[in-house]
């Protein structure tokens, strides 16, 4: 059944996408379409679902998809199993705090507890001969017979889900860990139940001390030891959502409505666009807006990482989930639900950790033969042992097969990139620095070449006026109030310095009859003073301007200072100057020191003069400088830097997006533009370069991580496999127990997990 699942209220993350139902509980093309599939309780018709506005019911149904952490493209709409690996599905996406479902690990948690209540004393019993004094009934039937009542429910009820398992793989026809373990546990029953019930069938040759031998201890230890394994990685992969549902905590329940001068407390989901709210001070603000009355600080560290408060006042931004500290205010909501920051720094984390690295092609492919092989080794196992072992041969063959089938099971190798994105992402979230997908985190490792823009990046991004020189014939106050005229309409960075400059001297402004913007050039205006021109000195003389050789004079020692000028013409008359100095961030030194020291070529492309353009990189000590660059030039640029080296290109505005989506890592700023957030592959919040430090460290750290894990999952099978074959009896007369087997494989999975835990606490 396909689904089409509606947007009528904008409230389903999913709106939009299709979804394809597959009846079967296991489908045979899982491995090789890209689609995602989704088991339906209504399989077998189309339908299309369409939520009422402001459904919390229908909300939470459509929300409520599952997937598989290694195989992200397997989707469910309940609970269950992956068709392809078997693991346990997990939510997409956390909606809620509340929302962890723990009945698999409830499940596993119970079934572990009474199978290793069930397999002591089948483990004692096993050992007697051992054991000094023991009574002699231990070493009789009645023993052995204790043992099969025992090991029966521990393998066929505790250990049931591995069975379903193992066979869903076979029919499926993707076999996997599952398939070993069933494999395994059930031969190793199987053959002592019929040594039990029909002893006969077995040559004498096979017997010991008058018995053929029985396996019911190791059957009952590897279910067990396969369920604590099972009980512990559920327990640590709910630890890895962690991130997400800090982040979600921080958004409060309610928030205060204030309406005709009274305030009352309302539901969080109950606020909307253009509604007015009281913010006290120690609580949370509820939803993205504005200050419209009183001042405050606000603590936003909890999605910049910034650990100073910030100060707010009427017209300033505020954001949902951040902490207000000292003051009480009030607010507009602008971004409400699912358009708020915190909602999409929650989807974007979601998402991040569900892609896929290029590094997990590796895994993907060895196991994609890695089962078969072990399911062939353990045959070959089992003949060699069977013709060329010591007596009983065929025990010997069956036991070390099963070894073999119990070690080999690849959980740790898949576990170890999906693990280490998922904590990597989250531990970068809480930082401020937002990964759309594991890729860029791959790839940023290996950057060499960073380039940069100048405003808005290197720059505060709010340039103001610091100097106005007129050409005398016009006083400054005019000459500041006809360019912010012209500029009303523009929306460069320039023309909010020059319109805050106006504002500050209270200077009252024209209206506009016309305005034409030139990029790269400057605008043209018709107001009240007549025609005004605002832009670079060759703009100007383009459209007839003469006379500007006195005030290009003038220009040169404000550039060298890193100040923008700007000239002025009305009426068709040079006018004067006016020099914008963006302000360099305090943590753009700092960051730049850091980013040298990492090796990293830092490179400015600026649309700004030249002169302006060397002064900041001298300061700032910046490898190379490509000034005057146009917004088409600076992809241009950034494709020709990518033949030489990996290039990561950082930027806020507009202007920057072509060249963000052509660098092999688009870094922007969380200040800028959507556009240019939507380009990049990596997003900082606070939007400075010490985001760039961080996401470089973050991105250093995960590999590593992912690498230590490959390599244990690697090195784990390599030894582990030949070892259970029986490698070390001819040499130490050692062989590998199929309990000593069991324990290992979970160990090794259970390690994985841990290390990629470790991620939570780095420090970035």
């Amino acid at each position: 059944m396909e689904v089409d699942v509606g947007s009528a209220a904008g409230k389903s993350s999913y709106a939009g996408q299709v979804y394809y139902f597959c009846s079967s509980s296991c489908h045979s093309k899982f491995n090789a379409h890209p689609e995602k599939f989704i088991e339906g309780e209504n399989a077998g018709s189309r339908q299309t679902v369409a939520p009422e506005k402001n459904s919390p019911k229908q909300e939470l149904h459509l929300g409520a998809i599952y997937t598989c952490p290694m195989h992200p493209e397997i989707e469910r709409d309940k609970p269950g199993d992956c068709p392809i690996c078997g693991m346990a599905l997990e939510l997409k996406t956390i909606s809620a705090p509340t929302t962890e479902d723990n009945s698999e690990l409830i499940d596993m948690t119970r079934r572990f507890w009474i199978g290793a209540t069930l397999t002591l004393p089948v483990f004692l019993l096993a050992m007697s001969h051992v054991l000094p004094h023991a009574p002699s009934w231990l070493s009789d039937d009645v023993s052995r017979w204790i043992q099969f009542v025992l090991s029966t429910p521990i393998v066929l009820w505790a250990g049931w889900p591995f069975f379903k398992r193992g066979w869903r793989s076979v029919q499926s026809r993707n076999l996997n860990m599952f398939t070993l373990i069933a494999i395994g546990v059930g031969v190793a029953y199987l053959y002592s139940a019929i040594v039990m019930l029909f002893p006969d069938v077995f040559p004498a040759s096979l017997a010991h001390q008058g018995k053929v031998g029985i396996y019911f201890e190791a059957a009952a230890m590897i279910t067990v030891l396969v369920l604590l394994g099972q009980m512990l990685e559920l327990r640590a992969r709910s630890r890895t959502g962690s991130a997400i549902r800090s982040l979600l905590n921080l958004a409060p329940s309610t928030a205060r409505l204030v309406l005709n001068d009274e305030e009352r407390d309302v539901p969080l989901g109950d606020v909307k666009g253009g509604d007015h709210l009281r913010v006290r001070p120690g609580e949370k603000v509820p939803v993205d807006g504005s200050v419209i009355e009183g001042r405050t600080t606000i603590d936003e560290s909890m999605l910049t990482g910034e650990a100073l408060p910030v100060e707010k006042g009427p017209g300033d931004k505020v954001i949902g989930g951040t902490l207000n500290n000292t003051g009480s205010f009030v607010m507009m909501a602008e971004r409400v639900g699912r358009e708020t920051v915190l909602a999409q720094i929650v989807q974007m984390v979601s998402e991040a950790q569900r892609s896929r690295a290029p590094i997990q092609r590796l895994a993907d492919k060895v196991s994609g033969y890695f089962v078969p092989a072990v399911l062939l080794a353990a045959l070959a196992t089992f003949v060699v042992w069977a013709w060329i072992g010591p007596e009983p041969r065929l025990a010997h063959a069956i036991v070390n097969a099963v070894a073999v089938l119990i070690i080999a099971c690849p959980c740790a190798l898949g576990l170890a990139t999906p693990m280490s994105i998922m904590v990597g992402v989250g531990r970068g979230a809480q930082a401020g620095v937002l990964i759309k997908n594991a890729a860029a985190i791959e790839v940023l490792e290996k950057v060499t070449t960073l380039v940069l823009d100048k405003t808005g990046t290197l720059t505060e991004g709010k340039p103001r006026v610091t100097r106005i020189i007129t050409a005398g014939w016009i006083s400054e106050d005019d000459l500041l109030a006809a360019a912010a005229t012209a500029e009303q309409q523009s929306e460069h960075p320039l023309a909010s310095a020059i319109l805050a400059g106006a504002k500050d001297r209270n200077l009252p402004l024209g209206k506009l009859t016309s305005f034409l913007s030139t990029t790269g050039g400057g605008v043209t205006a018709m107001a009240a003073p007549g025609r005004i021109l605002v832009g670079r000195p060759a703009f100007l003389r383009e459209n007839g301007i003469s006379g500007l050789e006195a005030l290009e004079g003038k220009a040169p020692p404000l550039q060298e200072e890193g100040q923008t000028v700007i000239f002025v013409a009305v009426n068709n008359r040079a006018a004067g100057i006016l020099a914008v100095a963006d302000p360099i961030k305090e943590s753009t030194p700092g960051a730049l020191r850091e980013l040298h020291r990492m090796g990293l070529k830092v490179i400015m492309l600026t649309g700004d003069n030249e002169r302006t353009a060397q002064a900041v990189a001298k300061t700032l000590g910046i490898d190379q400088v490509e000034a005057g660059v146009a917004p088409r030039e600076k992809h241009e640029r950034v494709k020709q830097l990518r033949e030489l080296s990996v290039v990561a290109m950082a930027g806020d505005g507009i202007n920057d997006a072509p060249a963000l989506a052509a660098a092999d890592v688009g870094i922007a700023m969380g200040t800028g533009t959507d556009v240019a957030i939507e380009s990049a592959g990596i997003t900082l919040v606070k939007g400075d370069l010490g985001g760039i430090v961080k996401a470089i460290h973050l991105s250093k750290a995960v590999m590593r991580n992912i690498r230590q894990n490959l390599f244990f999952a690697f090195v784990y099978n390599a030894l582990g496999i030949p070892i259970a074959a029986g490698l070390l009896y001819p040499f130490f007369d050692l062989l590998l127990s199929p309990i000593i087997a069991g324990a290992a494989m979970s160990l090794s999975s259970v390690s994985v997990i841990a290390n990629a835990l470790r991620l939570r606490t780095l420090q970035l």
